[in-house]
């Protein structure tokens, strides 16, 4: 069996060659792009502050068995996913994840109540990127925070998201690698709105408040995500795109784009090299969108392809801060965290295995009967046979093998989680 899969790779890797594509240097680039995997789709946005049920825009649907109850079970299942995706990891931490005997307000919180975490990433070789947690809690009055009306509320939030920050920049020093800290907010409205100005000055006048503590850039990077709507805010979303478009060009934070989270004509790879013409940072949440909502489990698809071909070809590999975002509770946890995660190493793997150069050059020259030559032709060449040696070679499976681990994983483990 071994030396099939040698003999294939050979193949593929004279395929490629006749297109002036070197396959080992491809693999050994995209081994060096991190790509931020959530927590949350381990157990379905709970985290370990509270039993509330989810609430502000969140809804994760499905009911398979076998969720993490607990930060032991969490990272269990986020080391069985480690060690089933290949390439460069870090964890993204929702503020909820928080690690602690005592009841602790999310205004609250401290580097102390993560530390555990920062031990796992540490023993583990990986990063950690955070998340304040601006839903699911009685201080998200109508459906608002950083901009609501009530002064005490908006108090609140720009606390918990100042204390946030403090945690993340401990956390990029302690581990040595800038901890990226995103801030989202669901605030918006379900009707058409009296005022749209309002909410959003009042919401630019929290963001200047939480943001005028600086911090060191090798510790922290800031962002800011927009969203299109949300579920109860289907007629007014106060941080949309053009305005923390607006907001990081003025205060110099750094915009996150989740591709689920605009209008289904709008698509992200399209935005990205816009974006790079003008910051020297973007971050990603990678995402699946169908129909009027986001967050389904990441596949192989064009747009996926697309998102990693600009980040490749614009040589943004250490601008574009790539993170996963989706919750499934339909299928096994596990299952969909890997899957998600692999298709991402396999788009990058397909970007770095485009001659875009002389596409590029084609393009420049008025040749678009060779762009779109190349283009079809290189759907046919053996691009399974290169993934399946950069697992190898990153000592994970490929293929059908990560979903019969998985069945075995779930054997052992739903028992002792009935």
């Amino acid at each position: 069996m071994e030396n099939i899969l040698e003999l294939g790779y050979e193949y593929a890797k004279a395929r490629y060659a006749a297109f002036g594509i070197d396959t080992e240097e491809a693999m050994a680039r995209v081994a060096k792009i991190p790509v931020s995997i959530h927590c949350w789709q381990g157990d379905d946005i709970h985290g370990f502050l509270s039993s509330d049920a989810l609430s502000g825009g969140i809804q994760v649907t499905g009911n398979y068995p076998g969720a993490a109850r607990n930060p032991d079970e969490l990272m269990a299942d986020f080391d069985r996913v480690l060690a089933l995706v290949p390439g460069k990891k870090r964890i993204n931490l929702h503020a909820i994840y928080a690690i602690t005997d005592e009841k602790v307000e999310l205004d609250k919180l401290e580097y102390k109540h993560f530390a555990a975490w920062v031990e796992y990433a540490k023993s583990r070789n990986i990063g950690i990127d955070f998340n304040p947690t601006l839903f699911s809690h009685p201080m998200v009055k109508d459906g608002l925070t950083l901009s609501s009306p009530d002064e005490e509320v908006r108090a609140f939030w720009i606390r918990h998201v100042k204390c946030c920050r403090e945690i993340a920049a401990q956390i990029g020093k302690e581990l040595g690698t800038p901890c990226l800290n995103n801030l989202w907010i669901g605030d918006g409205l379900k009707d058409v709105p009296a005022s749209r100005l309002a909410p959003r000055m009042r919401l630019k006048a929290s963001l200047d408040e939480i943001y005028s503590v600086k911090y060191p850039a090798e510790y922290l990077v800031d962002s800011v995500e927009s969203k299109v709507f949300g579920i109860g805010v289907e007629s007014y979303t106060v941080g949309n795109s053009e305005f923390y478009q607006a907001y990081a060009a003025q205060s110099g934070v750094c915009c996150l784009m989740d591709n689920g989270h605009y209008h289904p004509t709008e698509v992200v790879s399209d935005k990205i090299p816009s974006m790079l013409c003008f910051y020297d940072k973007i971050a990603l949440h990678v995402t699946r969108g169908v129909r009027w909502d986001s967050d389904h489990a990441v596949l192989l698809e064009d747009e996926l392809k697309e998102i990693a071909l600009e980040i490749i070809r614009n040589n943004a590999d250490e601008k574009v801060m790539i993170g996963l975002d989706y919750f499934d509770a339909s299928i096994n946890r596990v299952l969909a965290w890997v899957t998600g995660a692999q298709n991402m190493q396999k788009a990058l793997l397909i970007a770095a295995l485009t001659p875009s150069d002389v596409m590029a050059k084609m393009q420049d020259d008025g040749n678009f009967g060779g762009v779109m030559a190349y283009r079809e032709a290189l759907k046919e060449l053996p691009f399974g046979e290169v993934y399946a040696e950069y697992c190898r070679r990153q000592g994970v499976p490929s293929g059908l093998k990560v979903y019969e681990e998985i069945c075995a994983y779930e054997a052992k483990i739903l028992p002792e989680r009935a």
